[in-house]
């Protein structure tokens, strides 16, 4: 090395020392004339040393902020009250028009399976190697939703309360009195993932399980506002906790809709997105 660059590299040395204890120096006099905190004399001797700079910067925290408007980006999955149930409002359902406008909603995104199948009828000529295909038709089959739903309060379990009576309504016929007697369950409307899968798709609900596990608490709420049990005592329930609900639902579109059916319009989007949005 260069006895001259040495000279220079010591120089740079002793100034850096010399500047460090005059740092120290002055914290110490800071110390003494009471213009700097005791309590933070050792952080202050450590912060000496670092370079201009060297000191970390603290961002601000920002708030998360959690929307409550659903609009265009509730995507949830969701089956509509029907209107037939005209009382539906001040009944067991309440919750499901308190809480989420008249549809039972699946919490947390469910497990979807669906199936679109084509049925073709094998002819096989004799003395062939290959089939002929003949087309028969085309099916939407049974769709089969499965969720979780999870009970942490008692508006939690008067929700769950809800979606099971709404479920047990949907699955039975208009039988015996009423305006609507002799009528077959209604069609509701499937919602869900946004304007391109389910899209207001006319569904009948077939059938419907729930779980009722052994492994978690369960949550006590009242039914229905000033309901009894019939000894004068208030309806009470006992909700899971933790539950899994599978709802399997059928597209059902009625006859006049199918006989207008152009499939020009269905490629081009029509049926998924615009004024005849349901077909899928």
């Amino acid at each position: 090395m260069n006895p001259f660059q040495s000279v220079q590299n010591f120089i740079g040395q002793a100034n850096t020392a010399f500047s460090s204890v005059k740092k120290v120096v002055d914290i110490a006099n800071g110390v003494a004339n009471g213009s700097i905190n005791p309590l933070g004399f050792m952080k202050n001797i450590r912060s000496a040393n670092l370079p201009q700079g060297a000191m970390p910067t603290f961002k601000k925290r920002t708030d998360a902020v959690v929307k409550t408007t659903r609009g265009e980006n509730d995507w949830r999955v969701k089956l509509s009250v029907p209107p037939q149930y005209t009382s539906a409002s001040n009944s067991l359902l309440s919750p499901l028009y308190e809480k989420t406008g008249g549809n039972m909603v699946f919490p947390f995104t469910p497990s979807i399976l669906m199936t679109h199948s084509a049925h073709y009828n094998a002819m096989q000529p004799i003395h062939t190697n290959y089939p002929f295909q003949n087309y028969q038709h085309s099916a939407v089959d049974a769709i089969t939703i499965a969720g979780d739903f999870f009970v942490e309060t008692e508006e939690d379990a008067e929700y769950w309360v809800a979606v099971i009576h709404y479920l047990r309504s949907v699955t039975k016929m208009f039988y015996g009195t009423g305006p609507e007697s002799g009528n077959p369950p209604p069609i509701v409307r499937l919602n869900g993932y946004g304007d391109y899968v389910f899209n207001n798709v006319p569904v009948v609900v077939q059938s419907f399980n729930v779980e009722l596990p052994t492994d978690v608490n369960y949550i006590k709420t009242g039914l229905s506002p000033g309901a009894s049990n019939g000894n004068s005592a208030p309806a009470v329930g006992w909700c899971p906790t933790q539950s899994a609900i599978t709802v399997t639902v059928m597209p059902t579109y009625s006859r006049g809709q199918v006989s207008q059916f152009n499939m020009q319009d269905f490629v081009s989007g029509k049926y998924i997105t615009g004024n005849k949005a349901g077909f899928i």
